[in-house]
């Protein structure tokens, strides 16, 4: 048995997530190298590399293309997961031969239960394989608010991962980094009644709290 103590020295799993425009881009910018793969064509106002992807055949060939030569960056950034879902979902209706995503394999939540599955081994554990390799990876992910049903309080509203709901507990199990990012709000008095406010102030929240993971 060989046992080990300490830090491990590794790559990085990263999930930005948030409101549209908060800067999640431009965070992921910021670690070392990236090369973004701009599904969303967002990134025009942002001096990075880049490539882009139309379908899910071509994502799965630019993570390959990385894995096989590590030195292309230090950072592969997936933006976004939304969109890539959606070259998922279009894949698997071309494969099934069907024009809805609930119509899959017959139905019955069969075609979700196949993205959720899809999106692990087609795509997660692609990237698994550059994290090996001293890549890092991160995702964004724009936001959603959705209702939250909990068995011991009424139900809430919360903000989410703008995926299905199968992807999402996936994605937030494989990531070392979950960060949500939001504008400040804050409730002040006015005339004795609460008023929610915004500072304009952007904030990186990294603690799971009832309203945002």
């Amino acid at each position: 048995m060989k046992i080990t103590k300490g830090k491990v020295p590794s790559a990085v799993r990263a999930t930005i997530y948030g409101s549209e425009g908060i800067g999640k881009s431009t965070l992921a910018a910021a670690f070392p190298e990236p090369l973004f793969v701009d599904i969303e064509d967002g990134t025009k106002q942002l001096d990075v590399a880049r490539t882009s992807c139309s379908d899910w055949r071509e994502l799965q060939s630019i993570i390959k293309e990385v894995y096989a030569d590590p030195a292309i960056c230090k950072t592969l950034v997936i933006d976004t997961i939304d969109r890539a879902e959606m070259l998922l979902t279009a894949q698997l209706l071309d494969e099934g031969h069907c024009d809805s995503i609930e119509k899959y394999a017959g139905g019955y939540g069969k075609g979700y239960t196949a993205l959720a599955e899809r999106f692990q081994k087609d795509l997660l554990w692609e990237l698994d394989k550059l994290i090996s390799k001293g890549v890092n990876v991160v995702l964004i992910a724009h936001a959603a608010m959705r209702k939250f049903e909990s068995p011991e309080d009424p139900p809430y509203d919360r903000w989410e991962l703008k995926v299905s709901k199968k992807v999402a507990p996936i994605v937030k199990e494989w990531s070392d980094l979950l960060l949500f990012c939001n504008y400040q709000t804050m409730v002040v008095d006015e005339n004795g009644r609460g008023k929610v406010k915004g500072s304009g102030k952007r904030m990186m929240h990294a603690n799971h709290k009832p309203t945002y993971d």
